[in-house]
C-alpha cells in the first residue's frame, strides 16, 4: 500500500479542517455512496467505540451484513474499516482508495486525510453490499466529515462532556450544538447522556427537524456482576445479559445499545432477543479497559479527556484494592493538568510517554504535572523503553499496570507486550 500511504501522508499535512464542502464534493464525484446504504450515525464525547462494537455485533448476529467506520485507527489503518467486526484487507482498502485518489486530485480544494478515509468508508459499505453500517463522528458532529448522510436510519449521541474545546467550544451548550448537528429531518435520534443542559438543546434540535427523540433510561439496567472479566446485568428486571467488555462505564453503554435495539425494531429491523444476547457476549473492542494480563493485571484504557479519566478512576477504585503503576500519554490539547488530582490517590508511581502523533504532549511536561502534585514518576524519550520500565515496575511490586490516555499510544503498548509475551 506504499503509494496509498504516501498519498494519505500528503493529505495529512493539510491538517484538520472542519466543514462539509470538500467531503460533499468528493462524495458527489463518487456518486454519493453515503446515501445508498443504511447508516447509523454516532456522535458523543465518549462511548462511541464501545456502543458501535456492541451494536455491530448484535446486528451481525441478527443476520445483517454490518459495516463500521471508527477513528482513530489504533492498530493500523485497516482497523478503522470493518465488515461484520472483521478488518478489511490491505488489498481491498488499497483498491478503494486508489479509485478515490483521481477524484481528490481533480478537486481545486483538496480533501484532508480524514475526509478521504470517510469517503473510503462510505464507498466500502456500498461496494461490499452492507445491509447497514455504523459510522462514528471523528470530532463534533455538524461539521464533521461523516455528516454528509442525508437520512440515517438512526442518529445517536452517546453523551456530552467537555473535550476538543479549541474546535467545539468550552461549554456543554456549545459542544452539544455541534453534536446535535447530526440530527436529520424526520429521522429518529437517541440521546444516551444524562446532562439536562445538553438534553434541552438536543430536544429543541429534534423538534425543529421533526425527529422522534428517545432518551436512554439507564435505571432500566441493573448490574449484577462487574469485574475485570466482564459484566452481567438485567434489563427491565427480566432480560439477562453478559458482556466481556469491562470498565465501570460499560453498563452505561450497554443500556444505550439496548435502547437503540428497541428503536431499530420500530424501524423494521428483525433483531431477535437471542441475537442481542449473543452479540453482547461476542462484542470486542481494542483499548477500552482491555485486560492483557492478570498477574499482575495489565490494562489499557483509551480515556483521554476529563470525563473519560473520571470513569477510568471509578473502574480502578472498583477493581483494585492496591495502588497502581500508571502509564499515561495524551494529546497537547487535553486538560492534562486536571489528571493528577483525579488519579493521584490511586497512583504508586507514574510513567509518562509521548504518543506517536504530531499533536502529542511532551512526556516531560506531562510528568511535571504529576510531580507538582507530589506523585513520583519516570519518563524518557524512547516510548518503548518507558513502557518496559513501567511493566518491570508493576511486576517487581506486584501491582496493576494501567495504561491511560490517547489511543495513539496503543500501538507501541501492544508491540512491547507482544515482545514480552504478555499480550493475551
Amino acid at each position: 500500500m506504499k503509494n496509498v500511504y504516501e498519498y494519505l501522508e500528503t493529505a495529512s499535512q493539510r491538517g484538520s479542517r472542519l466543514g462539509l464542502e470538500r467531503i460533499s464534493e468528493l462524495c458527489e464525484r463518487l456518486g454519493n455512496p453515503q446515501n445508498k446504504v443504511k447508516i447509523i450515525h454516532i456522535a458523543g464525547t465518549n462511548g462511541k467505540g464501545s456502543f458501535g462494537a456492541m451494536l455491530s455485533a448484535i446486528l451481525h448476529e441478527s443476520g445483517y451484513k454490518t459495516g463500521s467506520f471508527s477513528s482513530p485507527a489504533i492498530t493500523g489503518i485497516t482497523d478503522s474499516f470493518r465488515i461484520n467486526g472483521t478488518e478489511i484487507t490491505d488489498s481491498d482498502l488499497e483498491k478503494i482508495i486508489a479509485d478515490i485518489i483521481p477524484e481528490c486530485e481533480s478537486m481545486d480544494d483538496k480533501p484532508t486525510e480524514f475526509e478521504i478515509l470517510t469517503a473510503t468508508a462510505y464507498l466500502m459499505f456500498l461496494q461490499k453490499k452492507c445491509d447497514i453500517a455504523l459510522v462514528e463522528c471523528g470530532m463534533g458532529g455538524d461539521t464533521d466529515s461523516t455528516n454528509v448522510v442525508e437520512s440515517p436510519v438512526l442518529s445517536v449521541i452517546t453523551n456530552i462532556a467537555i473535550d476538543h474545546t479549541a474546535f467545539l467550544g468550552s461549554t456543554i451548550q456549545e459542544i452539544t450544538a455541534h453534536k446535535a448537528g447530526i440530527i436529520k429531518s424526520g429521522r429518529p435520534v437517541l440521546y444516551g447522556g444524562n446532562n439536562s443542559d445538553a438534553l434541552e438543546i438536543i430536544k429543541k434540535t429534534a423538534e425543529k427537524n421533526f425527529s422522534p427523540l428517545y432518551v436512554t433510561e439507564h435505571s432500566r439496567l441493573t448490574v449484577t456482576t462487574s469485574d475485570i472479566s466482564g459484566i452481567k446485568a438485567i434489563f427491565d428486571g427480566i432480560k439477562e445479559y453478559s458482556c466481556p467488555l469491562t470498565g465501570e462505564y460499560q453498563p452505561y453503554n450497554i443500556a444505550n445499545v439496548l435502547t437503540a435495539v428497541e428503536i431499530l425494531r420500530t424501524e423494521g429491523f428483525d433483531i431477535p432477543e437471542n441475537s442481542v444476547k449473543k452479540g453482547l457476549e461476542h462484542a470486542q473492542i481494542h483499548g477500552r479497559f482491555e485486560v492483557f494480563s492478570l498477574n499482575p493485571p495489565v490494562i489499557f484504557d483509551g480515556s483521554h479527556n476529563p470525563d473519560g479519566i473520571k470513569k477510568a478512576s471509578e473502574s480502578i477504585e472498583k477493581y483494585f484494592d492496591t495502588k497502581i503503576a500508571l502509564l499515561i500519554g495524551v494529546m497537547a490539547d487535553k486538560d492534562y493538568e486536571l489528571y493528577p488530582k483525579m488519579l493521584g490517590k490511586y497512583i504508586d508511581r507514574v510513567f509518562t510517554v509521548k504518543p506517536d502523533n504530531p499533536r502529542a504532549l511532551d512526556s516531560n511536561t506531562l510528568l511535571s504535572a504529576f510531580t507538582k502534585y507530589g506523585i513520583s514518576g519516570n519518563t524518557c524519550d524512547d516510548s518503548g523503553e518507558i513502557i518496559n520500565i513501567a511493566i518491570d515496575y508493576a511486576i517487581k511490586n506486584n501491582i496493576p499496570l494501567i495504561a491511560l490516555g490517547s489511543l495513539y499510544l496503543y500501538k507501541d503498548f501492544i508491540r512491547i507486550l507482544n515482545l514480552r509475551n504478555l499480550h493475551g
